[in-house]
């Protein structure tokens, strides 16, 4: 199987634009994943607040679809997401009073550091850096969750059940031609 370059990150970083900015500068074939059309065809809102049974679902969801994606890479590739981002997304809904079954917590974070093993080789963590803008059907706006989001990324790449290589995107660079030339060294 061939592994590609995942950019993995809170939402609104600007992921997707630099994966094909990136695509079109390497020739890596661009990989979009579909977290909002997933959200969306089972009835739910990224910027509503869940439960930890429906959030855990509607993750095994989004997991499920961009494995789909990834599967038919035709060979080398960059993606706008990895399972990394599904986890934070999963972990940052956990608070104080959360019920949590443990057990599935652990099942589902294994499975995601499986895939994410499977299907990248190097990923790249964009921070929270560009100007924030509002489009419908996108997570929320809420500059103290992305940076939570960010912590857990970053924090994820340092599992020891990672085996990619990992790196990080300066918050400096926020200009797109610098953010590719940049993320194109690191790779």
């Amino acid at each position: 199987m061939t592994k590609g370059i995942g950019l993995c990150g809170s939402h609104r970083t600007g992921k997707t634009t630099l994966a094909r900015e990136i695509a079109g500068r390497s020739g890596l074939e661009f990989l979009q994943t579909t977290t909002s059309e997933v959200f969306s065809r089972h009835g739910l809102d990224p910027s509503a607040a869940m439960d930890f049974h429906t959030r855990l679902w509607i993750q095994h969801k989004v997991v499920e679809a961009a494995e789909k994606v990834w599967q038919g890479a035709a060979g080398p590739f960059i993606s706008d997401r990895t399972p990394l981002d599904m986890m934070a997304y999963t972990l940052a809904d956990i608070q104080g009073g959360t019920a949590v079954d443990f057990a599935e917590l652990e099942s589902y974070l294994d499975h995601c550091f499986a895939v994410t093993n499977s299907f990248f080789s190097d990923l790249v963590v964009i921070q929270p850096a560009i100007p924030l803008v509002h489009e419908q059907g996108k997570a929320a706006l809420n500059l103290s969750y992305m940076e939570h989001l960010n912590v857990l990324v970053k924090g994820l790449c340092c599992d020891e059940r990672l085996c990619c290589r990992f790196s990080l995107l300066s918050r400096g660079i926020v200009n797109l031609d610098q953010r590719a030339g940049e993320v194109l060294k690191l790779i």
